[in-house]
């Protein structure tokens, strides 16, 4: 029974770009919220079998580990240190958010919950550098099971809210008072045919071709061999950090390959990650499980609830201040918020691979300041009489 549903999950993106292609109610929902609306539903009808949850996390980690050097391959990288100043911008405002959400959030609680300063702590870890940061933090300012349990739960189910929101109605939204991408500025014009349209119907036939599977399994070969070594070079590393070096590895070694002419002309690696982060998606959507609300502790489901939208808004008018584009914007916001294998699920929702080479690299230096931040800043409001 779990071969059946781990297969499933496997061939269903497959289904959800058909319909979209095929019926225009499902193209205005877009292939990503498709896969998380059906992935929600999946977790939570009560069909899936017991212990299949760690097979769902096994294919969750891999899937991301290999779409990441397949959307790469195929990136112009060079055009990208044309934006690469207002990426690092947008991070840094990021962080200047999350850091007064969380201290006004601190000063209100700590009166009213004694471990306050060690939700400030988590808040400012998870919302700079992702959900890895979350258990070194916890060890670190020696939160309680319960707390952390519960802080964990709620930012599952709302950063899975958050993300539903940014491919679906985030970008039209803050193109109220946001400029658009300078899409000229980055691609010499228009995105390339093959990155712009990536859910394109006539993309995933092509790649029924022979020629152009064999170019594509080329493709995923390369990609299996660059997640190998970063693997393994990553478990040199202590268990705290090993995450962040295999991610950062992989991205360089995807980016590296990029650089070789006949590896950035293999056709359809980037169609081929995206279908593996639709994967990667429904997956994720599945894991989400509603019950967790059923115990509801008011005072950590505001710091995540506020953390996460709150520091969202605020990053967002210092973003209009500075002349951030909405795309930058909401890229650099998910790799605070959600960790960098969430970063192609929105540039693919954005239909804008330019961004996501921007969203990568400041996601790995959240990563790598995310829990100095949290640690250093929650002694620092503990420690305010």
């Amino acid at each position: 029974m779990a071969i059946f549903f781990l297969v499933l999950l496997l061939v269903l993106p497959a289904l959800l770009i058909y319909l979209g292609c095929r019926y225009a109610v499902f193209r205005k929902i877009g292939t990503v919220l498709l896969c998380y609306l059906t992935g929600m539903l999946l977790g939570n009808v009560g069909i899936l079998p017991d212990g299949f949850s760690s097979l769902q996390n096994g294919l969750s980690e891999i899937s991301v580990a290999l779409a990441l050097p397949l959307l790469l391959f195929s990136l112009d990288v060079r055009s990208w240190f044309k934006v690469a100043g207002k990426a690092m911008a947008s991070l840094f405002f990021a962080v200047i958010s999350i850091i007064l959400v969380s201290l006004v959030l601190f000063l209100l609680f700590r009166r009213v919950h004694p471990g306050a300063w060690q939700l400030a702590g988590m808040s400012l870890g998870v919302y700079t550098g992702g959900t890895p940061n979350l258990a070194s933090i916890k060890a670190a300012l020696d939160i309680s099971s319960t707390d952390y349990i519960l802080f964990h739960t709620y930012d599952t189910i709302f950063s899975l809210i958050y993300i539903f929101l940014l491919v679906s109605v985030a970008q039209r939204f803050f193109l109220r008072y946001l400029k658009p991408f300078p899409r000229r500025a980055v691609t010499g014009g228009a995105v390339p045919e093959e990155q712009g349209a990536v859910e394109a119907l006539e993309a995933y036939r092509e790649m029924l071709k022979p020629r152009i599977l064999a170019e594509f399994g080329l493709a995923l070969v390369l990609s299996v061999v660059i997640v190998a070594l970063s693997v393994a070079a990553g478990g040199l590393f202590p268990s705290a950090s090993s995450a962040a070096v295999t991610i950062l590895l992989i991205t360089t070694l995807g980016i590296g390959a990029s650089f070789i002419k006949p590896v950035r002309n293999l056709r359809n690696s980037f169609q081929g990650g995206m279908y593996i982060i639709y994967i990667f998606c429904l997956t994720v959507a599945s894991l989400t499980d509603f019950k967790g609300l059923a115990r509801i502790d008011g005072t950590i489901m505001i710091f995540v609830v506020v953390g996460i939208f709150g520091s969202l808004m605020i990053h967002s008018l210092f973003c209009r201040w500075a002349g951030i584009d909405v795309d930058t914007f909401l890229v650099t916001s998910v790799s605070a918020i959600c960790s960098p294998p969430f970063v192609p699920v929105v540039a693919g929702a954005l239909k804008n691979p330019a961004v996501l080479l921007s969203g990568l690299t400041t996601g790995i230096v959240g990563y790598a300041v995310g829990n100095y931040l949290g640690i250093s800043l929650a002694f620092l409001f503990k420690s305010i009489p």
